[in-house]
C-alpha cells in the first residue's frame, strides 16, 4: 500500500534512498488525482518487491510539490537512487504506469 507522507518523511524516503521510488502527487480535490487513486495502488501491490511507493497531498506539503515543479495533479515522478528520473503526468492507465516504472529497475 501507498503511504502519504509528509515533507519531513520525503527526504528519508524518497531522497536518500537507493533504488526505485514511485511518488504520486495530488490533491484531494482532483478528480482525476481520485480516479488513479486505486490504480496506483494496484501498481504498488505488484511490485511490492520491486519499488517504493508514496503519495505526497500537493496542500499539505507544498514545499516539496515545488521543489519538484508540480504544476498539475495528478503527477507521478519515479526516483532512482534518490535523483528524479521520470516525470507523468495526468491519470495512466495501470499498464503504463507498470511499464514505466518497470524500465527504471
Amino acid at each position: 500500500m501507498a503511504k502519504i507522507i509528509n515533507s519531513n518523511e520525503f527526504v528519508e524516503k524518497v531522497e536518500n534512498t537507493k533504488g526505485v521510488v514511485v511518488v504520486d502527487f495530488f490533491a484531494t480535490w482532483c478528480g482525476p488525482c481520485k480516479m488513479l487513486g486505486p490504480v496506483f495502488e494496484g501498481v504498488s501491490n505488484e511490485m511490492v518487491d520491486k519499488a517504493e511507493f508514496f503519495k505526497v497531498d500537493i496542500d499539505k506539503s507544498s514545499r516539496i510539490a515545488q521543489k519538484y515543479g508540480i504544476a498539475a495533479v495528478p503527477t507521478m515522478i519515479i526516483f532512482k537512487d534518490g535523483v528524479p528520473v521520470e516525470n507523468l503526468a495526468g491519470f495512466m492507465p495501470r499498464e503504463n504506469i507498470s511499464r514505466k516504472v518497470k524500465a527504471h529497475l
